[in-house]
């Protein structure tokens, strides 16, 4: 229940209604962001918030944060920050909040959901010595779902499920296992440490990332699947890079390689060495591992990894991404990076396609900046970026925003810089407020 680690009678009607409620604060701060999206309302609540709010310890709010909160639960702000009498009012007794006093449309496929979720979680957990079939079809449903959602979707609306799902297979994990199920629950478990890497790195915490990688690939190794260990060593290698560790994230790189003579893994390391020997402004190594990267394409064979899709599959659409960005670095590449770029812009225009990503797009947009502000081209640098600067808070993970920064040091050590001046103030501005900011 949402207040059980409380003691003691309820402090406000808000705490009181949670207690009611078969839900951590964390889910409810989950559903609270799903009905503000369904409101159109842009607005964030934070675990912390929420508590503070419940205990009585804030009593003010955004109107935007009123109006989703008086929606979700049905009743006047005021009356839910009031002190709990012990009486609920009339107008709604017998309603406990939430989802059963919304009066929303929505209301009862809510309900629904509660109750699936409730239902997968015991028949997950139940304690069975050997698990069905449908068991193990259910987690690696969920498995696939975060790997699609993750490019599309803001990481705030993936995380409690990614959390959810890690804990549950090392639930499972913890009992005996019948080696082929253990084998296919580790499978399922490197992957899911895999998705959780990346979130940590989007959300600027690199030792986290790296801590959940490190975990991943012990996974990898007790599944013994060489293509989970390939694409583990791809997310590590793009965590150092991010994080200035590009000789690490080489290493990872070629070390990644070893595990992906066929799987799309095989296109995804040496393009990711790629990034980071321009990094350190080595043409010509850059130029051969992006070359060994489309050389690739001509053995690819899908494996497990990439049969989930999404994150962990890298398609042709990426690979001019990666290359556009490692060349975005080399001024003396500026001709072949601008063409990668726009090629890749171009690409990522049909959100419909599996391979559309908001972070990728964003990225190949900021590559088409770079290479047009060398260009000397401030008009073309400007509408290239403006789109990545309209992205919401929500949006703005770790790669966007080092993405932007490179545009704003691009321009500032241009000829172009003094009559760059506006753009530069709007991707400082943009840059102020990243995912990694927000209120959790």
């Amino acid at each position: 229940m949402a207040g059980s680690a409380h003691q003691g009678d309820p402090r406000t009607t808000l705490e009181f209604l949670l207690r009611e409620q078969p839900r951590t604060y964390d889910e409810v701060v989950g559903d609270f962001g799903r009905l503000a999206s369904e409101l159109g309302e842009d607005v964030t609540l934070s675990t912390r918030h929420l508590r503070r709010l419940a205990s009585g310890e804030r009593t003010n709010t955004t109107p935007v944060m009123r109006r989703v909160l008086q929606a979700m639960f049905g009743r006047p702000l005021e009356e839910l920050l009031a002190p709990w009498d012990g009486v609920l009012p009339a107008a709604t007794a017998g309603s406990t909040g939430l989802v059963l006093a919304t009066g929303r449309p929505n209301a009862d496929k809510e309900l629904i959901e509660m109750a699936a979720r409730r239902a997968k979680s015991f028949a997950l957990t139940a304690g069975q010595t050997d698990l069905t079939t449908d068991v193990l079809e259910q987690v690696h449903e969920d498995v696939q779902r975060l790997a699609t959602d993750y490019p599309q979707r803001p990481l705030t609306e993936l995380l409690p499920d990614l959390f959810t799902t890690q804990d549950t297979l090392f639930t499972l994990l913890e009992q005996q296992r019948r080696p082929s199920q253990a084998r296919q629950l580790y499978f399922l478990a490197g992957v899911t440490g895999g998705l959780l890497a990346k979130a940590s790195h989007d959300l600027a915490d690199p030792y986290a990332a790296l801590t959940q990688a490190r975990t991943a690939f012990v996974c990898a190794d007790n599944a013994d699947h060489n293509g989970l260990r390939a694409w583990i060593r791809g997310i590590q290698s793009l965590v150092s890079y991010w994080a200035g560790r590009t000789r690490e994230s080489i290493k990872y790189a070629q070390s990644g390689a070893e595990f992906a003579p066929n799987s799309t893994a095989s296109v995804w390391l040496p393009v990711s060495e790629a990034r980071a020997w321009a990094a350190l402004g080595n043409a010509n190594a850059a130029r051969a591992a992006i070359e060994r990267a489309e050389d690739a394409w001509t053995s690819v064979q899908e494996d497990e990894v990439d049969e989930l899709g999404g994150l962990c599959t890298f398609g042709r659409t990426r690979q001019l991404y990666y290359a556009a960005e490692a060349l975005s670095w080399l001024p003396s590449q500026t001709a072949a990076a601008a063409d990668y770029a726009a090629r890749a812009v171009d690409a990522y225009e049909d959100t419909s396609s599996p391979e559309w990503a908001f972070g990728d797009q964003a990225g190949s947009r900021s590559a088409l900046a770079i290479t047009r502000i060398r260009m000397a081209e401030l008009e073309g640098a400007a509408e290239a970026v403006a789109p990545v600067l309209e992205l919401v808070p929500e949006q703005r993970i770790n790669g966007i925003v080092h993405c932007a920064q490179r545009v704003h040091r691009a321009l500032g050590e241009s000829p172009l810089a003094e009559a760059g001046g506006e753009l530069q103030e709007q991707i400082e501005t943009f840059t102020r407020t990243p995912l990694k900011s927000l209120p959790s």
